[in-house]
Parts: structure tokens; sequence; C-alpha cells
């Protein structure tokens, strides 16, 4: 990682939570994706499946803004379809939160649906029928379909009750939880605008004025041990951590899918640094899923 890069020893940020979105054409796809992007994740369709793990290392950079992705993986991937279980799993090898969800229903409804709406089936190749393009598309799917966490048949439900049913299984109380980004930054390179609370520490001797503690970073072991020594510091990250665990369940509860928290300092290379490190360590202990993004500790 680089730009969300920590400190050694420092807890490493969360990963995004991801959910492959396949199944056959005419299962409600489309309703599903909306019903995720409405729920807060950044939803990208017909995403070639081989750009994958490229989409989530460009999420490390975002600084939370990009915690959950929704990615349609289906019968338009063409040659890069074969393709789509090995890299699903060995993007799931590394760690990543993956969950693949098939929408499925029986070839009467889609048969009904295509009717409903005159469109011609994508598989069905020149002059060939509906059922064909059924029958070509379910081959196609197949491997898709034998690695999916979750199958949902749609024979049965309105756009209404798929949405409210993706909303539960993906948004709404059955969550994991909220995910929380610390920023650290400078003033003297503008506010991060993505932020939801902005704290100021610029009230803190600042390591920029000792000598031998200027050259280094806040994830620097003496750096952050001057930082993290001064009473007023502790006091600070005390009072914090207090505020987050009382807004935490509270922003869940309203529905909001991550908190965005900056701690500024004058450039952004030591105290800020030091204490979104040590205040990510500390949620982390309180099982709060946590990024941290040090956003101008490289700056000079």
């Amino acid at each position: 990682m680089s730009a969300g890069s920590v400190g050694e020893g420092r807890p490493r940020a969360a990963e995004p939570r991801v959910v492959i979105l396949s199944g056959v054409s005419g299962s409600g796809k489309s309703t599903a994706l909306r019903a995720l992007e409405d729920g807060g994740y950044y939803c990208v369709d017909n995403l070639p499946v081989v750009l994958l793990e490229k989409l989530l290392e460009l999420s490390e950079h975002t600084a939370g803004e990009v915690s959950r992705i929704a990615v349609v993986v289906d019968a338009r991937e063409g040659r890069f379809l074969s393709e789509a279980p090995r890299i699903i799993e060995e993007v799931r090898r590394r760690g990543g939160d993956v969950t693949v969800l098939f929408l499925d229903a029986l070839d009467e409804a889609l048969l009904r649906r295509y009717s409903e709406t005159r469109r011609r089936h994508p598989l069905a190749g020149e002059g060939g029928s509906v059922p064909e393009g059924i029958a070509n598309e379910r081959q196609a799917l197949g491997g898709l379909r034998a690695i999916a966490d979750e199958v949902v048949d749609t024979t049965h439900l309105n756009v209404h009750e798929l949405k409210r049913l993706i909303h539960s299984r993906f948004v709404g109380a059955g969550d994991e939880g909220m995910g929380v980004t610390l920023v650290s930054f400078g003033f003297r390179s503008g506010l991060p605008s993505h932020a939801d609370i902005v704290l100021d520490v610029r009230f803190l001797p600042n390591p920029f004025f000792v000598p031998e503690l200027k050259p280094y970073p806040g994830t620097d072991p003496r750096v952050r041990d001057f930082v993290l020594g001064q009473p007023d510091a502790q006091a600070f990250l005390a009072r914090v951590e207090e505020l987050a665990a009382f807004l935490i369940p509270r922003f869940r509860a309203e529905g909001k899918t991550y908190l965005t928290v900056a701690i500024g300092c004058t450039g952004g290379k030591h105290r800020s640094v030091a204490l979104a490190a040590e205040l990510a360590e500390r949620l982390a202990r309180r099982d709060v899923p946590v990024r941290v993004w040090h956003r101008d500790v490289e700056k000079e």
C-alpha cells in the first residue's frame, strides 16, 4: 500500500467490501445494482473481470470514500468470462472481502420477462430464439454460479421485493458495521473535502521545531513517542475515542455506511500522523473496521 500505508506495527487499512453481482439476463441484475448503489456502494456495470484487482488497488487511495464496491460480471465478459472464477478466488485468497451473488429465475419467468420487454437475448445469436439464448447463457455462467456465496431465485419477486432483499442482505441491519477512515493532513495543503469530522491538533508541541525529530514522519517511533508523550495528546485521544464510541452506533443506526475523520496539523507530517495511527489502534481494539490514510506525510 502506498498513499494509504501506515507505519510499521500500525493497523492495516480495512479492505473494501466487494459484491460480485452475476446472473442470467432478465433475473433482475439492474434492479439489484441500483439497490446497492442507493445503499452506498460504488457500482461498476460490466467491468472486465481482469481489472478487478486494479480496481481494488485504486480504492485504497480514496480515504474510505470507496469502502464498498459492487461489480457486475456476467455473460457480456465474452472471452474473459472463463477467467472470472479463478480471478475472484485469487482475490479471496489474498484476503479480499468478496461476496458473489448470483441471480437466477425459472426459464418460464425469463421468457415472460423477455416477451414483455420485447428484447432480444444477448446470447441468442443471429436468428436465434430466446430459449436458445437462455440455454447458452446458463452454460457460460456455470463457473460463476458454482462459486457463488448466495443464489437468489427471483422468479416470484417483484422489483420492490428484490430491492428490499438486497438492502437487508448487503446494506441494512445484517451488515457487519460501518467502517471508519482516519485521514491525517496538513492545514497548509487544504481540508479533505470528503471529511465528516475535522479535528485540529495544532495545539500540541510541534516536532518540526525539534532538530533531531524534524526529518522524520509521525510513524517513526521517535516522533510518535514525542507526540504521544504529551499529556494533552493523551487527553485528546481519550476524548476522541469516547466521542467515536458515542457516534459510531448512532450513525450506523441511521444507515450511514462510512465515517471519515480528518486530523490536521500544520504540515501533516508529524502530529496528525502519530495521532491518527494511535487512534486507529484504539478503534481497532473496539472491533471498529478502520482505514488510515496519511495524505500529506510525504510532502515537504
